[in-house]
């Protein structure tokens, strides 16, 4: 057993590392042709802890100090999916990928513990504490595109940018350094007695009453991620067996390496449709506020209506703090989404993101999942600019034709700051 498990091991870092060389050559030679020498997109594949699955089981874990390419960079796109340890795809009916997402953090280079002792490095908002994310899919992560176009790129690794750590304890003479933190929620549905509705997390099917301090959930939640929390199982049929496997989450960095001249960076902005905003008032002393939920539940129209009427439709209105043009949006649904559409004053359309669904069993493709979600790329030709203070609507739809548990209305943005 430990000589297959270590001939694994040598397999799978065979393919990784010859996978990065392929990518990296491939990826460098057209690049240059088309954006001359001086920027080479560079692609470094990565591998997560081990994670492991089992019928019912949920995974729902924090990995701080994740590998990532190193020195001070352009991000040019960011992609994963959830493998098994030969490198295989594992389809979504099998392990459902709720989400993954990565954050930035500066920690003491010789800190003993990371996770109690860091620095969050949030995006640009606009939630109040929730969705700091830099990089972030879900079920859809396959087949939505994620590549940020030239001259455009997400700055990381800015020496000038990461504390020097001149305190007096130990642990700050060192200085700080930069790191990562990759959280990775998956549901291994393998012989669920309702697979979908353990994808929506709906708690009977988790056998879940209390909230993770014990106390009772309130009673009209019926589903969402209190319910599927690390550790927890659905329901599987009775008798049925399915193996313990080991999964990790695969993923891809594309970059540059920094370029003042030659790279405008971009902001990172997460909308969220549950948002409530609050207006600043300065004269009252007033902060502006936005209380992201992240999910909602979608009832059902009920018996009796035309189902091409059971829609669900979620709006918010926001603001940006500062404006810029819009690079790359894209939305994030769940299953039963419709549309996600980002819309100015006026109503002009910013961008509208649809749910692409699967139509057969391979990875990337399967039956009634949200296998991927369409992008928006303005042209430079026909710039979309957003204004600093501009009244922005998030509208997010999903059908009613049945209920639906714990969904999201989601718009991950890219602004630079117009010159």
């Amino acid at each position: 057993m430990q000589q297959r498990m270590a001939m694994a091991d040598q397999i799978k870092s065979f393919l990784l590392k010859s996978l990065s060389l392929i990518l990296v050559v491939v990826v460098e030679s057209s690049s240059e042709a088309a954006a001359g020498p001086s920027l080479k997109v560079k692609t470094e594949v990565f591998l997560s802890p081990k994670i492991v699955l089992e019928p019912g089981l949920v995974t729902n874990k924090e990995y701080y100090q994740m590998d990532f390419p190193g020195g001070h960079i352009a991000v040019k796109s960011f992609s994963a999916e959830i493998v098994d340890e030969t490198g295989n795809s594992i389809p979504l009916h099998q392990t459902y990928l709720h989400h993954w997402i990565l954050r930035r953090y500066y920690a003491p280079k010789n800190t003993p513990d990371v996770r109690k002792n860091h620095t969050a490095i949030n995006n640009s908002g606009l939630c109040d504490v929730r969705l700091p994310q830099y990089f972030g899919l879900g079920a859809e992560t396959r087949r939505t595109a994620t590549y940020i176009p030239d001259p455009y790129g997400i700055e990381v690794g800015n020496p000038s940018h990461i504390p020097e750590g001149k305190g007096v304890s130990m642990l700050w003479l060192g200085g700080y350094e930069e790191g990562w933190v990759l959280n990775v929620h998956a549901i291994d549905t393998r012989g669920a007695v309702d697979r979908m509705g353990c994808t929506e997390c709906w708690c009977n099917l988790y056998n879940v009453t209390t909230d993770q301090s014990g106390e009772p959930l309130p009673s009209d939640y019926y589903g969402g991620l209190g319910c599927c929390r690390d550790g927890t199982k659905c329901n599987v049929r009775q008798g049925f067996q399915g193996e313990k496997r080991n999964l990790y989450l695969r993923y891809t960095v594309m970059y540059v390496d920094w370029d003042s001249t030659a790279v405008v960076p971009v902001n990172i902005y997460i909308l969220d449709a549950t948002d409530v905003w609050t207006k600043g008032d300065e004269s009252r002393g007033v902060k502006p506020s936005h209380n992201c939920l992240v999910e909602y539940d979608v009832e059902s129209c009920g018996a009796g209506v035309d189902k091409n009427g059971c829609v669900h439709s979620k709006n918010a209105s926001i603001s940006l703090p500062r404006g810029g043009d819009v690079i790359y949006a894209v939305g994030h649904q769940h299953t039963g989404g419709i549309v996600t559409a980002l819309y100015g004053e006026g109503g002009r359309v910013i961008c509208t993101s649809y749910p692409i669904y699967g139509k057969g069993d391979e990875a990337g493709n399967e039956t009634g999942y949200v296998v991927g979600m369409s992008t928006c790329y303005p042209s430079p030709a026909r710039p979309v600019k957003i204004s600093a203070g501009e009244t922005l609507t998030l509208v997010s739809n999903y059908s009613s034709v049945k209920s639906h548990a714990g969904v999201m209305g989601l718009f991950y943005l890219l602004l630079a700051e117009s010159s």
